[in-house]
């Protein structure tokens, strides 16, 4: 673990940052199951344990633990909180929400209640107004641009520009979405799809569950033991139904039939993708319930079984026998994914385990409720906030700057280990993600390895929220959102700009 003055060493040159972090991805991985191995090692010596429960899932190798925290490597960091120089900073010459940079009090004392709202009392400011204002007022970010940044171990919210007024977040509705699902579920969540037999066991129901992550191999698998379980009884062929009665409303989302999502369904197989991608836009199925039950058919076929596929989706019977069962990947696998890919499948997924999980409709109104509830028992601040689907593509979402930073610094509480996913899936500058090419425009400071960030992009709306290290060595959450933007490079560069200058 880097001590303080390490990280203000190598805080100092943005060359030796750029070392530092190559070499900081190599001594952190590797990854293991969508999380890097020496930050899950720490948390499994933890004691804390996380929200969700999934009876019947694959035991692991010691009780449930959470995702990864990254409470010491935040402690490093931030420095010792007594330390001066945590609350070192310049002169204090900022304005307030509207008109640059302000501190304000959180109004909860105590590491691990802040929401980066507002700061601890006595710590003066830091200048930020004369940095940002410029690059967050250039007309590449149209006519109205909102900005927030927050000490994430303190919450001191070191800037703040419309940081209260609510816009359009895009992708970046994905931070509210992820923290949501981790608080309500558990990272340890894993979500089932399951065979169950009926009628002398010649008749099963293939039952979606909502695992936004399966695919041919896990189908294949779960082929595999309906197989055994069927000639065990010395069945052979059977009628296969299947079961997506998990989710009501809609499954379109508004914005139509659309490359970047497909129908949101209880049971999918490759996120209705229709060609061998694995993340990105992608021509999508119609029906990706029923091309699920036809590669389940065919799966079975080659295992020795006849099957025949229903013709239309139907509820499994009352009573019916569980014959076999396939578990998704950890949802903190699933959110690290969703966020270092910006996978509208998986958010929108999430959302409806949120809904679930607070006994509401897993649709899109009951995710977007659920959402908004259990962000509420955080200490969010949503005034202004509106949610209308988990994934940001609906331009009716609408939430504010400081909502974001609060959700970031809420996901670095150490007292919040089970949200730590959230931080370990942003994308990584030049590296990963929706990041591997930004980050390069004219003019722009090296920042690849450094900066850590969601992003966010819909016509006329750009936005970008995440992580980065200041001077002093302290975790910093930034979120700048621009609307009416006309050029999306130009927006982007500018973004990516903004954030580069909070590096030394």
């Amino acid at each position: 673990m880097l001590d303080q003055k390490a990280w203000q060493v190598t805080a100092g040159s943005a060359v030796l940052g750029l070392l530092a972090a190559a070499g900081a991805i190599a001594i952190a991985g590797p990854w293991d199951g969508g999380q890097r191995t020496a930050e899950k090692t720490w948390a499994a010596g933890q004691g804390r344990t996380g929200a969700g429960a999934h009876p019947g899932a694959p035991a692991p190798a010691r009780a449930p633990k959470p995702a990864p925290s990254a409470g010491p490597v935040l402690t490093a960091l931030g420095g010792d909180p007594d330390d001066s120089n945590a609350s070192n900073a310049s002169n204090a010459g900022d304005a307030g929400d509207d008109g640059g940079a302000t501190a304000h009090d959180a109004g909860t004392s105590g590491r691990g209640n802040h929401t980066g709202t507002r700061a601890e009392a006595g710590e003066a400011p830091m200048n930020l107004a004369k940095t940002l204002g410029p690059l967050l007022g250039r007309p590449a970010l149209g006519k109205v641009t909102a900005a927030s940044v927050v000490d994430v171990e303190t919450g001191r919210q070191l800037y703040g520009k419309n940081a209260t007024r609510p816009m359009t977040p895009a992708s970046t509705v994905k931070l509210a979405t992820m923290t949501a699902a981790l608080s309500a579920v558990g990272p340890d969540h894993r979500i089932p799809t399951t065979v169950v037999a009926g009628r002398g066991d010649r008749h099963i129901t293939l039952v979606g569950g909502g695992d936004p992550g399966l695919d041919a191999k896990a189908l294949g698998r779960l082929a595999d033991s309906t197989a055994r379980a069927l000639k065990a009884k010395g069945v052979r062929k059977v009628a296969l139904g299947y079961d997506v009665s998990l989710y009501s409303g809609p499954r379109q989302h508004p914005i139509g039939p659309n490359d970047n999502i497909a129908p949101v369904m209880a049971l999918t197989l490759n996120e209705g993708r229709l060609n061998r991608t694995t993340s990105g836009p992608a021509p999508r199925s119609g029906d990706p319930a029923g091309a699920a039950a036809e590669e389940f058919v065919r799966q079975l076929r080659a295992r020795g079984i006849t099957a025949t596929k229903a013709a239309a989706p139907a509820k499994a019977p009352k009573g019916a026998r569980r014959l076999a069962v396939s578990w998704s990947a950890p949802v903190s696998d699933l959110i690290e994914r969703a966020l270092t890919e910006s996978d509208n499948d998986i958010a929108e997924a999430m959302a409806r385990q949120t809904a679930l999980a607070a006994h509401l409709p897993a649709s899109f109104a009951g995710g977007a409720k659920a959402v908004k509830q259990r962000l509420a028992k955080l200490g969010m601040p949503l005034a202004g906030t509106v949610f209308t689907d988990g994934s940001g593509l609906n331009r009716k979402d609408k939430v504010t700057a400081a909502l974001l930073t609060s959700l970031l610094t809420r996901d670095g509480d150490p007292d919040h280990p089970e949200l730590r996913p959230v931080l370990t899936g942003l994308p990584v500058a030049g590296f990963t993600g929706t990041l591997v090419d930004r980050y390069t425009g004219p003019g722009q400071a090296p920042a690849e390895g450094l900066i850590r960030a969601k992003t966010g992009t819909l016509t006329g709306v750009n936005t970008l929220a995440g992580t980065v290290v200041d001077a002093s060595g302290r975790l910093l959450a930034f979120a700048f959102m621009a609307d009416a933007t006309a050029s999306p490079t130009a927006a982007e560069q500018a973004l990516d700009q903004a954030s580069a200058a909070l590096l030394p």
